[in-house]
């Protein structure tokens, strides 16, 4: 296990608000990262992600759209659970359609598999979507939610990888994402 930390950002851009997770790690890239992290536009690609966590990182920093029935555009820093992930209400894999919990279940069958070391952490910044219809583009206010949630991943990664600081303003759960 390396101190290296993981931002992946998932969704898919043809679905609106969907690519709210590409959209923010596009522009955390231009804004840049501490040493020891890296940045990565996963897209749909959630079996690509589950094999590249297996080179071994600390933390993983996921960035997807998430329904929790709040306002659109609002932004969640969620603690996922880690460890032995149930797989018996997994969805089937589907490369192409593969939330967090699929990515995770997935992970933990390939670490037992492969003798591979699952993150230690994984958090979740994900963000209320107002729409996830076919489309390009964020509607409104998920769109007004990115700098938002690029300052909060940037403040994730100082705490990863440095002094800790304070988030305010940002709902907090330690409900699986």
């Amino acid at each position: 296990m390396t101190g290296r930390v993981l931002v992946a950002g998932v969704g898919n851009v043809l679905l609106g608000d969907d690519g709210f997770g590409v959209e923010a790690v596009r522009r955390l890239g231009a804004a840049g990262v501490p040493d020891g992290v890296e940045v990565a536009d996963v897209g749909v690609r959630g079996v690509h992600l589950a094999y590249q966590l297996l080179e071994g990182y600390r933390t993983l920093v996921l960035v997807d759209a998430v329904s929790r029935g709040g306002p659109p555009g609002t932004v969640y820093l969620i603690e996922a659970e880690t460890g032995p992930v149930e797989t018996s209400d997994a969805p089937a894999l589907d490369g192409h359609r593969m939330g967090p919990d699929a990515v995770l279940a997935l992970l933990a069958t390939l670490s037992a598999g492969t003798g591979g070391v699952p993150p230690e952490r994984v958090l979740v910044v994900g963000c209320e979507p107002a729409t996830l219809e076919e489309g390009i583009g964020l509607s409104e206010p998920v769109a007004a939610a990115v700098a938002g949630a690029v300052r909060l991943i940037l403040e994730v990664l100082a705490d990863e990888t440095g002094p800790a600081k304070e988030t305010a303003g940002v709902q907090r759960s330690g409900r699986r994402a």
